[in-house]
């Protein structure tokens, strides 16, 4: 915003500053401009110091109440160290003294940009430290992990938006990392938010911010995480959670790439490449009218299936290894970290909650081990005798996968009272995926 009660530095402006790539809103004095604040959120004010109506402090005080991230600039005609020093004690990032040139707001601008920009990415780091949980690679030699990695080589330099399939505990957060990691916006904010972990009130005003006073509650301006993620990527997990009333607002912003903050008029424009992730089967949620279908083909121009755990059971051991490495920090090839009757009994589990379970269960034999390796008797009660058996007929090819598997889903079905949703919660899986299971084993029995 420029506000000045000069005609013709209005007029100036109204060409010069759209040419130089910038969007700007002139006021010929300071009620204008402050009315123009009660409305919009700016990057940076440049403002007059002697205006009718409310002077340049009195517009850059009022500025800083409503919108505390705005930078202020003051344009003044005295030349004086008393008036430089009357803005920066008001919050002023600079002031500059008339007359002046283009050039130098020009240049003045650029700093404005360069600071916020600097202040995104320092946002950026703060939820990414908050928010960081997990092994920080992936793990895992079986083909399906091979075809994980190579879909990650070839869609990670574009700027495609890719919807990461996968259950519950799998690691999608992971390859979405990976996929920012090895792209040209590796060097820019990397922000992950969990869609169902957010109520529906507050999930406007976390995608997309608000200005103060927008609702009961906003005490202060908030920058939402699409601005955070400027530059760099945003990671939607759980997108099939998302309320459909935000549905189509996130369309909008895949669309156009604008973003309207909650109680604002204008829009903002953002650079930010998503990445999405669910466990739902977001075809069956389109068919009960739960997930909009034209925003399902938005968002997965390209997909990549995180396998579960049990569909590669061979990577548990180095899995294991590698989350054992982390707590004791020590070689994560290391085979001696883990006994062999502890490794039998990891095998033999079907592994509902995947990796984060298998996280789990390290993390309580690390206790329990101190510092030797970890044996049978270190792991959780649940990973019991029985489901050593059920390794040990495994390996003499006496039971399948499928069985240990269908073993689990007997069991957590039985532990519900038959309840299916309840033990598809319980499982980490969808409850179509459970239904799918159920069915197959069905026509193998009517086969057979």
């Amino acid at each position: 915003m420029f506000a000045d009660d000069e005609p013709s530095l209005q007029e100036l402006m109204k060409l010069e500053l759209p040419r130089l790539g910038h969007r700007v809103t002139v006021c010929p004095d300071g009620l204008t401009a402050i009315a123009a604040l009660d409305k919009n959120t700016y990057d940076c004010i440049i403002v007059d110091l002697d205006m009718p109506g409310r002077d340049g402090i009195g517009v850059i005080s009022h500025c800083k109440d409503v919108s505390p991230e705005t930078e202020a600039v003051v344009l003044t005609g005295k030349s004086s160290m008393e008036t430089a020093i009357a803005a920066l004690r008001h919050g002023a990032f600079d002031y500059l003294t008339k007359p002046c040139k283009l050039v130098e707001i020009q240049a003045l601008l650029k700093r404005v940009t360069e600071k916020r920009q600097l202040t995104q990415k320092c946002r950026a780091l703060q939820h990414r430290v908050q928010s960081l949980e997990g092994t920080p690679r992936l793990i895992g030699n079986t083909p399906a992990m091979q075809k994980v990695r190579l879909l990650i080589e070839k869609v990670a330099p574009s700027n495609s938006t890719v919807l990461i399939l996968g259950e519950t505990g799998t690691g999608k957060e992971l390859v979405a990392r990976a996929l920012h990691e090895q792209s040209t916006r590796a060097s820019n904010p990397f922000v992950a938010i969990n869609c169902g972990a957010l109520p529906e009130t507050l999930i406007e005003s976390e995608l997309f911010g608000h200005r103060k006073g927008a609702f009961t509650g906003a005490d202060d301006h908030r920058v939402g995480l699409f601005e955070v993620a400027n530059g760099g990527t945003i990671f939607l997990d759980e997108i099939g959670e998302l309320p459909k009333s935000m549905q189509a607002k996130l369309l909008r912003v895949l669309e156009s790439g604008e973003i309207r903050r909650v109680g604002e008029n204008k829009t903002t424009q953002v650079d930010v490449r998503v990445i999405c992730a669910t466990h739902r089967d977001l075809q069956a949620m389109v068919a009960e009218e739960e997930f909009r279908e034209d925003l399902m083909y938005r968002i997965n121009p390209f997909e990549i299936y995180l396998p579960s755990l049990r569909e590669r059971i061979q990577d548990v051991p180095n899995l294991a290894r590698h989350l054992l490495a982390r707590h004791r920090g020590k070689p994560q090839g290391d085979e001696s970290l883990i006994a062999p009757d502890a490794i039998d009994v990891l095998l033999s589990h079907v592994w509902p909650g995947n990796v984060r379970e298998l996280a789990n269960v390290i993390e309580h034999a690390t206790i329990l081990c101190d510092s030797g390796p970890i044996r049978a008797e270190h792991l959780p009660q649940q990973l019991s005798s029985r489901q050593l058996q059920g390794a040990a007929k495994l390996r003499r090819g006496a039971i399948s996968l499928r069985d240990l598997e269908m073993e689990a889903i007997q069991e957590s079905l039985e532990r519900n009272d038959g309840n299916k949703p309840k033990a598809a919660e319980e499982l980490g899986i969808s409850l179509k995926t459970l239904y799918n299971k159920l069915n197959q084993v069905s026509n193998l029995e009517q086969s057979a």
